[in-house]
């Protein structure tokens, strides 16, 4: 009996702290500006700038995403949609890319011809940790991701604990 009762409650610590923490997106007091070209992500709040700390991204191509598997990182106003404990990356926060904008970029290029007219547009785009003992990837400036906004681990656990669900990032170079 005393086996069941610790399976019981071992499974919930699991699960409470692997689950998605619930919340509709609200009007957040915070809001974070990402810059590519300077490698940096930038908390305000309502009184003005916070702190900074250093990112990477996905492609060594800094360009805006175009498509799915082009491992860019998307340029535009996001919001921060959910947030997870993430056993390979230790803290996600699901951006809601792709909004309507990307989706109006992304037909306008198909329409273009700049992309493939069979192109899908991607998703899934967040910001999140690095692997176990990789913060040195961040260090290094070694973009790695499939489109992601990387950190530090230890940087973004504090920024998980900083910002709510609902808070608007803004991603530009």
């Amino acid at each position: 009996m005393n086996r069941l009762i610790t399976t019981v409650i071992l499974c919930a610590i699991l699960l409470c702290n692997t689950s998605y923490i619930p919340g509709k997106p609200e009007a957040s007091n915070y809001y974070i500006v990402i810059d590519k070209s300077d490698f940096e992500l930038h908390v305000f709040d309502r009184q003005g700038w916070l702190v900074t700390f250093p990112v990477v991204f996905g492609s060594k191509d800094m360009g805006d995403k175009m498509m799915e598997g082009d491992r860019r990182t998307p340029e535009g106003t996001f919001t921060i949609i959910n947030k997870k404990v993430h056993t390979k990356w230790n803290r996600f926060m699901l951006l809601d890319y792709p909004t309507q904008d990307s989706y109006a970029k992304f037909n306008q290029r198909k329409a273009q011809g700049v992309i493939p007219a069979n192109a899908k547009i991607g998703g899934g785009v967040g910001i999140h940790g690095v692997w176990p003992h990789e913060d040195y990837a961040v260090d290094r400036y070694e973009n790695w991701t499939l489109g992601c906004i990387s950190m530090k681990n230890e940087d973004v656990q504090e920024l998980f604990s900083l910002v709510p669900v609902g808070t608007k990032v803004t991603i530009r170079k």
